[in-house]
């Protein structure tokens, strides 16, 4: 059992045919106030593994996944697992006040890696028969993901100016501070309603003293403030961003967190004016079989 899409994917791409995944959270859901349906309880019930983000992104499920846990099943808390306190990032959207870190640390190729080798590890310790199935898709994981990263600093150097997010939504922190970004605001705040009158014009005053040429918005979650700055400050709004909403459809080759990954970077990059090239011949397809399933 996993939560939302990215991590589906990922523990998809390790564990192959060998396991059995339903994805609990449908893909382009607010996964922060995503309620898991009285259904889930029997998936949950069945479940050897339940993989979860952590870092309190999914409370309702884990409490859930608790509730109805069978004998010997586990939860593993990915991100909870892999970031070190020290290195929680608290934010404009996730005050440390709040008690909540921002939670998004597969928006970062390094961090998902992390991901990915807590989901072998985890995977190996069960399953020691299949050890060396779920070692090779690993590494074929990690070649890909390094790949994309890779690509990712390559192609940013074409962008003639700041390397600056305004976003939608504040999924990118993590990201921001591996790659040298800089996120200057996110249009979500901590109670996902819509921002003040006083902080879009701050926000305003900021894009032109930035002088950055696009904000990113999301198709999954439109906004009527994003479009008011971009008319406004005459930027370019792009809204087609995503942070756990796979490209294409199930079974396409780019619907992959590899995908859904490659798909932001070079929305990004192009949309502040470089280039994407070295992202654009990156294989995004899964590494094994995607057999996950989604619970209706």
């Amino acid at each position: 059992m996993t939560t939302v899409a990215p991590i589906t994917s990922i523990a998809a791409n390790i564990g192959g045919d060998k396991v059995s995944i339903t994805g609990l959270v449908p893909e382009g859901t607010n996964s922060h106030t995503f309620e898991p349906p009285p259904s889930a309880s029997a998936v949950l019930s069945e479940a050897d593994i339940v993989f979860i983000n952590g870092l309190q992104l999914e409370e309702p499920t884990k409490e859930l996944a608790e509730q109805n846990l069978k004998d010997g099943a586990a939860i593993v808390e990915l991100g909870t697992t892999v970031l070190p306190e020290s290195e929680y990032v608290y934010d404009f959207s996730f005050p440390e006040e709040e008690g909540k870190p921002n939670p998004h640390l597969w928006t970062d190729p390094t961090w998902a890696i992390k991901y990915a080798e807590v989901i072998r590890d985890t995977l190996v310790e069960r399953d020691e028969a299949n050890a060396a199935y779920y070692r090779d898709n690993f590494d074929a994981f990690d070649a890909k993901a390094t790949a994309l990263a890779d690509a990712l600093r390559t192609d940013q150097e074409s962008i003639p100016g700041p390397r600056a997010l305004l976003t939608y939504h504040d999924a990118y922190a993590y990201f921001a501070d591996t790659f040298g970004w800089t996120v200057i605001g996110a249009i979500q705040p901590e109670n996902f309603e819509d921002p003040a009158p006083a902080e879009v014009a701050d926000l305003i005053d900021q894009i032109r003293a930035e002088n950055v040429p696009t904000i990113f918005g999301s198709e999954v979650f439109p906004s009527k403030a994003l479009e008011q700055i971009a008319d406004e400050t005459g930027v370019r709004y792009e809204d087609t961003l995503r942070d756990d909403d796979l490209p294409q459809e199930p079974g396409d080759p780019e619907h992959s967190w590899l995908g859904l990954m490659r798909y932001d970077y070079v929305t990004m990059i192009t949309g502040l004016g470089g280039e994407a090239p070295t992202l654009e011949a990156v294989d995004v397809s899964d590494v094994a079989p995607d057999n996950a399933e989604y619970p209706q």
